[in-house]
């Protein structure tokens, strides 16, 4: 009997520390929803996949290479410029054949990446070199908004929208904002130049 009782509380024993190590192992994150994700960080894959995309876009325009571009561009595409002026895909194609402005020149840098099932929303900063009507040339320096969607294996831009940032001449005359919460969108510095002003 006094036997059977050790037999117990050995088990017993050996039992609770095999749960105790079981409670000391972390438990994995909850994966999120199928077709929802939000991939933010600069390290995600979806930020390296799409930026080829964008330097691939980025490429066709500053080469003038018409082919690479209807790789990009889906047959819907709508683009916004930062002027207002609203162009198709063919009339996107059809300037860049003419090449009526040879300093053209565009850098393109994915910030954020949201998946929405098969639609992808890509928020980056862009430069734009190009030359004024009146000859002057300039860099436009913005941000972006793609709207990707998934088409046979790849991805295709459908809608693009650009917003010219402004440059603040005097950093002090900023208006603070009394909002809770306001909205704010951390742009780190273009292509790696650093804004002494803020």
């Amino acid at each position: 009997m006094v036997r059977m009782t050790r037999l117990v509380a050995g088990f017993s024993l050996f039992f609770l520390s095999l749960c105790s190590a079981a409670a000391q192992i972390p438990a994995s994150a909850p994966a999120p929803p199928a077709g929802h994700s939000d991939a933010t960080s600069t390290e995600s894959p979806q930020i390296r996949e799409f930026q080829k995309i964008e330097d691939g876009w980025s490429g066709a325009i500053n080469q003038r290479d018409q082919y690479s571009l209807e790789l990009v561009l889906s047959p819907v595409f709508v683009d916004i410029s930062a002027a207002g002026e609203i162009t198709t895909r063919n009339q996107q194609l059809a300037q860049l054949i003419t090449g009526e402005d040879k300093t053209l020149h565009l850098e393109q840098r994915v910030i954020t990446v949201r998946m929405l099932g098969d639609i992808a929303v890509v928020n980056g900063t862009y430069i734009l070199h190009h030359k004024l009507a009146s000859g002057q040339q300039v860099d436009e320096k913005g941000v972006f908004t793609h709207l990707f969607e998934r088409t046979r294996g790849g991805w295709l831009c459908i809608n693009s929208q650009r917003t010219v940032l402004r440059e603040d001449s005097n950093a002090k005359a900023k208006k603070q904002s009394n909002a809770e919460q306001p909205f704010h969108i951390p742009i780190p510095p273009l292509f790696g130049k650093s804004d002494k002003s803020q």
